[in-house]
């Protein structure tokens, strides 16, 4: 499909994944100026499926399936995804060729407003039994295990959706991943950041990753520079951490990665030098935080590990083996049964 002139980018329609497609594509163009660079905008299984929650019609492939059938007929070269919706397997012929530079990973509390002013200042003035709204079941199991009173209700659809179901009173607060408020202009909507101590992010949160064909030498070499080794390493932790655990589907399991400077235990992840892949040193160690827990939320079970950078993938499968060893597969039987 690449004439080497033009380059087309799968993406889905939400105002989000616009975003962040504009944003690949503007990138690119800067890269390469008088490359042809254009949207094929796809709706996917999950756009279409609304009314039901995620975890019960298939989880994350919901969102990429439609977009990597238009990448292996030729119809797309590059799809940009939220690393949070990607499976951790790949259909045959494609890969997951970058990731970009990650946004704040942490979860965000939108509370209502009422004459301008937020109705509460954070998670802790939550009145009791407030309706809160998520689709996620990972922080629902957070959320209920500080406050077994709150009243998760199901909330699906795009970012401005949800917010929208906010405005006319079906919440008195939502849950959403800080990222993407920010990335749509809308961060004074935010009421608090969750610290990872109150929710643990989703894998991948906040990162975008770029999936395109492996045969495609082109737009592979074209797409490199976007790739942004301290995101890589943590990201790739994470989902080693989720594929141990065989979380394909929509589950409570939470993890988050970072990079810390030995020298001075302040994040790496602070550094602006985007391409530079010496950030990734022996000098740094990878932390990783992880979680297991049940739909109640009265059980959680948690980890946490360090190592090397260079041993990304085995620090997440460790983590992982630690989790099952203390309960995490019992948890999962269950709700993979319901």
């Amino acid at each position: 499909m690449t004439k080497n002139n033009k380059v087309v980018i799968g993406t889905r329609k939400s105002k989000l994944a616009l975003w962040q497609a504009e944003w690949v594509k503007s990138e690119i163009e800067k890269m390469t100026p008088g490359l042809k660079v254009e949207l094929n905008k796809i709706t996917t299984t999950g756009d279409k499926i609304l009314d039901v929650p995620l975890a019960k019609v298939g989880g994350k492939g919901l969102f990429v399936k439609e977009i990597e059938e238009a990448l292996l007929r030729g119809e797309a070269d590059i799809a940009v995804h939220s690393m949070k919706d990607v499976p951790v397997d790949f259909p045959k012929g494609l890969h997951l060729a970058v990731i970009c530079k990650r946004e704040d990973p942490r979860d965000a509390l939108i509370a209502a407003v009422h004459d301008s002013r937020f109705t509460v200042h954070g998670f802790k003035d939550l009145p009791k039994g407030a309706a809160i709204g998520t689709s996620s079941l990972r922080r629902m199991c957070q959320l209920l295990n500080i406050r077994p009173d709150l009243k998760i209700m199901q909330l699906r659809g795009n970012l401005d959706t949800r917010l929208r179901k906010l405005d006319e009173g079906q919440f008195d607060a939502v849950i959403l991943a800080a990222a993407g408020v920010k990335r749509l202009g809308w961060a004074e909507r935010i009421t608090e950041i969750l610290e990872p101590e109150i929710s643990l992010p989703a894998i991948g949160q906040g990162a975008i990753g770029i999936e395109c064909r492996i045969d495609d030498k082109f737009t592979n070499k074209l797409i490199e520079p976007l790739n942004h080794p301290e995101t890589a390493v943590c990201v790739r932790a994470e989902r080693a951490f989720l594929k141990k655990l065989e979380g394909g589907c929509q589950v409570p399991i939470a993890a988050y990665a970072r990079l810390i400077s030995q020298k001075s235990e302040v994040r790496s992840q602070k550094s602006e030098s985007q391409h530079n892949s010496s950030l990734v040193t022996r000098h740094s160690s990878l932390i990783m935080d992880g979680l297991v827990g049940n739909l109640s939320g009265d059980t959680l079970i948690k980890g946490s590990i360090k190592g090397s950078p260079d041993d990304a993938e085995k620090l997440g499968i460790k983590l992982a083996e630690e989790l099952f060893s203390r309960g995490a597969g019992e948890i999962l039987a269950e709700i993979y049964k319901k």
